[in-house]
């Protein structure tokens, strides 16, 4: 029996495994692609200060690290099903069983799928697809395409595209219906859009998105949108049908109200060789829900997500989650919940000594640090929605404390 086995190689999983190994234990990873590095693979992108993130380079940094320490990872291998043992966990694999003592689930997040009509065409993916073909694999996805679904995740990622040379010719909203829900809704989207005003490279916009209430921005629109790195992002137009015989040639698309109704007379096809479906992305947590925790729904965290403290823990001894699993943020404040889960695990297994609450209780706050300085907010409310996670944990313990 090892002392730790992460799943998930991601930011969340090499950080948790690169602070156990620091403090002696011995740590094996598991992740079911054949490079480390997870989402923080697909990321490429410019900061405010002109610096560079590249997320293969990142990637690497902490992959030889935890190689350095003496971490064990095995690639290209699924984790299928989990098991309490007295004394720790057994984890499944498709290759063997491996016994720990504790265990980490960093499984990161999952794109939601928003089924329109002419999905199944040939040429339509995720937007996350699209990242890791350009950013990842270095091929480009098409030549001229549409991006439906206006969030942050599809702008950021729009811009990576421009960078591998693709025209975006435009982000336009869903098509309404039950599925899309507040995803065709002018002013909900133009509030996910003002989070990401400070990234815009127009100084109109960036003074817009300081001053301008959702429900206002959303009537003022102009029906051909703004534009943001030369792609017009448009809240006033929706996608009723990708169109194509054998594979994807346009779009249909439609003006819609402020209010997300479709104007009737408005309809049009924009031509295009591929389409990216940009649904947002939702916590992975099917292997936390077989393994029995207790589960919380938090929209603001993107979905339902394992109960969990501050110290990553969950109300299952031994287990603890770390990254997108616990709600979608960037891959910053992965790798410093990583580092706390690490942390937590080493002082369980009594191998943290000199110092230990100390050295917990700072990476905690360096978890909220990054998230406070984040570049992208996901979603509103974060920290909040965090606070009142933690709270619910201790009071399902029987313990009531202030956080």
């Amino acid at each position: 029996m090892i002392d730790l086995v992460i799943v998930g190689a991601g930011p969340a999983g090499l950080g948790a495994a690169i602070a156990a190994a620091e403090n002696g234990l011995e740590v094996c990873i598991l992740d079911e692609f054949v490079k480390p590095g997870g989402r923080l693979l697909g990321q490429l992108h410019e900061e405010p200060d002109g610096k560079w993130v590249n997320g293969i380079a990142e990637a690497k940094k902490l992959h030889e690290r935890a190689i350095q320490l003496g971490v064990s990872i095995l690639f290209g291998v699924s984790v299928y099903d989990l098991l309490k043992l007295e004394n720790g966990w057994c984890v499944y694999t498709t290759e063997k069983a491996i016994e720990s003592e504790c265990l980490l689930l960093a499984t990161g997040a999952s794109e939601t799928p928003l089924p329109i009509p002419g999905w199944t065409l040939p040429g339509v993916m995720s937007i996350g697809a699209a990242q890791v073909m350009g950013n990842v694999h270095r091929v480009k996805p098409g030549e001229k395409g549409v991006i439906i679904g206006v969030n942050v995740l599809s702008v950021a990622i729009a811009r990576e595209l421009q960078l591998c040379g693709v025209h975006i010719d435009s982000i336009v909203l869903p098509q309404p219906g039950l599925l899309s829900g507040d995803a065709v809704n002018p002013e909900k989207m133009m509030e996910s859009l003002l989070r990401l005003a400070h990234l815009a490279p127009s100084p109109l916009i960036r003074f817009g998105g300081k001053w301008v209430s959702p429900k206002l921005g959303a009537r003022l629109y102009p029906k051909n949108g703004f534009k943001m790195w030369d792609i017009p992002v448009q809240l006033r137009k929706t996608s009723l049908e990708i169109i194509g015989e054998h594979q994807v040639e346009g779009v249909r698309v439609a003006d819609l109200s402020a209010t997300g109704e479709v104007v009737t007379g408005t309809e049009k096809t924009v031509a295009a060789d591929f389409v990216c479906i940009a649904g947002g992305l939702t916590p992975m947590s099917e292997l936390a829900a077989v393994a029995g925790c207790t589960f919380c729904y938090v929209p603001q965290l993107g979905g339902h997500v394992p109960l969990h403290n501050e110290f990553m823990q969950t109300n299952l001894k031994g287990l603890y989650v770390a990254g997108n699993i616990t709600g979608i943020e960037s891959a910053k404040v992965a790798r410093a919940q990583g580092t706390v889960a690490g942390l937590a695990i080493a002082h369980e297994l009594n191998a943290l000594l000199d110092g230990a609450e100390e050295k917990i209780n700072d990476a905690i706050v360096e978890v909220i640090e990054t998230r406070r300085n984040a570049l992208i907010e996901f979603q509103p409310g974060i920290e909040e929605a965090r606070k009142e996670l933690h709270c619910k944990f201790y009071e399902s313990r029987g313990e009531v404390i202030s956080i």
